[in-house]
């Protein structure tokens, strides 16, 4: 985990933000996080799909007691807005972001910081991680290419999606 986000609460959350963060993931680039996903699908016993596009799905089975409820879909996407200051030697398609704390504030150095998304990627492993979540069944759903044209969203494969409701983790 980065300094930048050390201390901070809920600390799974910001160490899912950190390792995101330390993988490049501009528009088009996007296999270390589709990579990082299908690891942790494994190490939670959750199942993975990889669509033709490179969308990722993870799919949680309900909670005991819980298997009655709408499945529920949470939808982010793995790439970033990839921004540098002027005279940064930063190159996106290799560097992981570097974090930084600011008082109240989490920033990057010399770079867009890949909240967007990256924040809503981390909050839905956060969910999908926790063992004492009482929900129905959920599926995380985390697309390629946002950034430039919407290609993963459009390129869901609804065969591979059992969710009627979804909620979209983007500010937009």
């Amino acid at each position: 985990m980065q300094d930048a986000v050390r201390g901070l609460e809920p600390s799974a959350l910001w160490s899912y933000f950190s390792d995101l963060s330390a993988i490049p993931r501009e528009s088009g680039n996007e296999e270390g996080v589709r990579q990082y996903l299908l690891l942790f699908a494994e190490k939670h016993n959750l199942t993975a799909i990889v669509e033709e596009v490179g969308n990722v799905i993870i799919k949680k089975p309900a909670a005991k007691g819980f298997e009655d409820r709408p499945s529920v879909a949470l939808q982010g996407h793995m790439d970033m807005v990839c921004v540098k200051t002027e005279g940064s030697t930063h190159d996106f398609a290799t560097d992981p972001i570097r974090l930084v704390r600011d008082g109240d504030w989490i920033k990057a150095k010399d770079t867009s910081l890949g909240a967007d998304n990256g924040i809503a990627v981390a909050l839905i492993l956060d969910i999908l991680a926790d063992a004492d979540a009482k929900h129905g069944p959920l599926e995380g759903i985390f697309t390629v290419a946002e950034e430039t044209g919407l290609t993963g969203a459009f390129g869901i494969e609804e065969k591979n999606i059992d969710s009627r409701l979804l909620i979209n983790l983007d500010s937009e």
